[in-house]
């Protein structure tokens, strides 16, 4: 089987920020998926789960009542391994583009009193929130996002490189 693209990403060199992980087209749409990445992976600890759902509850309500936006947003979710988050997104725009959107949208966390969607009848594991948390993790991300916006490192994922036989077999680390 191939490799999937997400993990020919080279999860060592990867740093914080938003890129490009798929593009397809069904039909007559063509949909982006975002790899939204808040934490270096195997290098830095990973979200707080509590704070990573309170993130996934804010944003997601922010995507979906952005004027602007909420017609083009398909799905936010947290990735499994909690180093960050999805995006997917009506269209095909470069990475750069959705810069400020994920940048508003994180500082949006700061000034939420409280996490949407946490009634039993809302949420399939309510008790499971940390909002304090999450508007640290949120941040810390923004800050970085600020200060890191015209560094190119962070629209681009890095690549791990695979060695390739002379008869085109190929060596995966994983």
């Amino acid at each position: 089987m191939e490799l999937i693209n997400s993990f020919s990403v080279d999860h060592m060199r990867i740093v914080p920020g938003i890129f490009t992980s798929r593009v397809d087209t069904l039909g007559d749409y063509t949909v982006t998926t975002y790899d939204i990445r808040l934490k270096r992976p195997n290098r830095e600890p990973v979200i707080d789960v509590a704070a990573m759902h309170s993130l996934e509850h804010i944003i997601a309500t922010y995507l979906r009542n952005n004027p602007d936006w909420q017609n083009e947003v398909i799905y936010w979710g947290p990735m499994g391994c909690l180093t960050g988050f999805y995006l997917i997104l009506k269209g095909n725009r470069a990475s750069k583009e959705i810069y400020n959107l994920m940048l508003q949208a994180f500082e949006y966390v700061n000034d939420v009193q409280e996490v949407p969607g946490t009634a039993p009848e809302n949420c399939g594991y309510c008790r499971m929130h940390n909002l304090v948390m999450a508007k640290w993790y949120a941040n810390e991300f923004a800050a970085y996002l600020k200060a890191n916006a015209n560094n190119a490192d962070i629209f681009e994922y890095p690549k791990t490189e695979r060695l390739v036989t002379d008869d085109g077999q190929h060596f995966f680390d994983s």
